[in-house]
């Protein structure tokens, strides 16, 4: 097992940095926002809680994230919250007590796949429906299964991710509602990953898994995205409210208790305020959506300029673009055959650095990359707090720079002399 791709490139263009080298940080999947004061003063105000805590979390941390839950059309009582030191442990937990092979889409956010393999199993994985992202199609899902069941495999569970992370997408209600249906009739555990979901950019319903598959769906989030909040590790897990989700609550519960014993209490008291949703952390979810989205669909339009096939980001703060249409073009110039091959290009001739879609489980020969965006949002706190709070983040002096540093990236790299 090698370290996970995004942390890797994150360390990577860390070093060049130190070394003197300028890059352009567009690999890893950090929010880039300052943390909101009312938070950091929660965390100090808590500081002196140093005591283990119960397994599945404190009390009003565990009210405070089924309210959140409830407030967003999915009832949840404190029973059906089991708290993390971030979501991603709750997902590797999730998928242990679940055992079995997990079929996860293609692409996927790079973790999945991974801890799949740490629990000694190959991971199915499912191209999505055209596009959209973060779920399996469901016909594919279906004849995948059956496949690897007549192969004697196991597959028990089916990953989902709302709003997409690598691609910027959300899956229609219609694909979710589908996939939900197959995973019904195939007997799946549905764990939804839904860390990115207050980071939608338009309103409208929200398609979760637990609205159609309700009896059989597990949730997860956490702070790390819509409130920025990577490092302070805090996270929930939504069971539900069946004898499945009951089971799966006990398995999880047992699996924290052997691993991270508690969630550490600083941060349960700060997460139970974030997740009660007050009105002065709601206010900069709307100016974080406001943010993600501007620069989003600006990049995407940068990218689609020079000539690749990229779909307009819908929620989260990523790109997805194709340079399969010219790929001619780079391997005459660049010597180009992969998506790895790229971004290397990329970081060594350009100084950007981006990571390949075959990270995400895409084809080794795709020439996809993830664009991660908020490292154009400044170098600086005080350059990252204006972009949260202005109503035009693209046309700050230092975002507009550089977007027209990566325009003219693109068009030195797709020039034909």
């Amino acid at each position: 097992m090698t370290v996970s791709a995004t942390l890797a490139a994150s360390e990577t263009i860390a070093a060049r940095r130190a070394a003197g080298q300028e890059v352009l940080a567009l690999a890893f999947g950090e929010a880039g926002i300052p943390v909101h004061p009312l938070l950091g003063q929660r965390l100090a105000k808590a500081a002196a809680q140093t005591s283990y805590g119960p397994v599945a979390g404190i009390r009003p941390a565990r009210e405070a994230a089924a309210g959140y839950w409830s407030r967003r059309g999915l009832t949840t009582e404190s029973g059906q919250v089991v708290l993390g030191p971030g979501s991603k442990p709750l997902l590797f937990a999730v998928l242990r007590a679940v055992g079995g092979d997990a079929v996860i889409p293609r692409p996927a956010w790079v973790s999945y796949a991974a801890q799949a393999e740490l629990i000694g199993r190959t991971p199915i994985r499912v191209p999505g429906p055209e596009g959209e992202g973060g779920v399996p199609d469901a016909d594919a899902l279906d004849a995948a299964v059956r496949a690897a069941r007549a192969e004697g495999r196991d597959p028990r569970i089916v990953v989902a991710t709302l709003p997409d992370n690598p691609t910027g997408r959300l899956a229609s209600e219609r694909a979710v509602k589908e996939m939900c249906e197959a995973a019904r009739a195939l007997d799946l555990v549905v764990l939804a990953d839904e860390i990115y979901r207050d980071l939608v950019f338009d309103d409208g319903d929200f398609p979760s898994p637990a609205t159609w598959a309700p009896e059989r769906t597990v949730t997860t989030t956490a702070l790390s995205k819509n409130y920025a909040l990577g490092g302070w590790r805090i996270g929930a897990a939504r069971f539900p409210d069946s004898q499945m989700g009951e089971q799966l609550r006990e398995a999880v519960r047992g699996i924290a208790s052997e691993v991270w014993s508690s969630t550490p209490m600083p941060m349960q008291h700060a997460a139970a305020y974030a997740w009660s949703d007050p009105v002065e952390l709601v206010d900069r979810l709307v100016a974080a959506r406001r943010l993600h989205g501007s620069v989003a669909r600006s990049v995407a339009e940068a990218f689609a300029d020079v000539g690749c096939e990229v779909l307009r980001p819908q929620g989260g703060f990523y790109v997805w673009p194709d340079f399969a249409p010219l790929r001619e073009l780079l391997e005459a110039r660049w010597s180009v055959k992969t998506g790895a091959d790229l971004a290397r290009v990329l970081l060594d001739e350009f100084g950007v650095g981006v990571l390949p879609g075959s990270a995400f489980g895409d084809e080794m020969e795709s020439l996809t990359v993830r664009v991660a965006v908020p490292g154009l949002y400044g170098s600086s706190d005080s350059e990252r707090l204006a972009a949260l709070v202005s109503d035009d983040p693209v046309g700050l002096p230092w975002i507009a720079d550089a977007l027209e540093g990566l325009r003219g990236t693109l068009a030195a790299l797709t020039s034909t002399c």
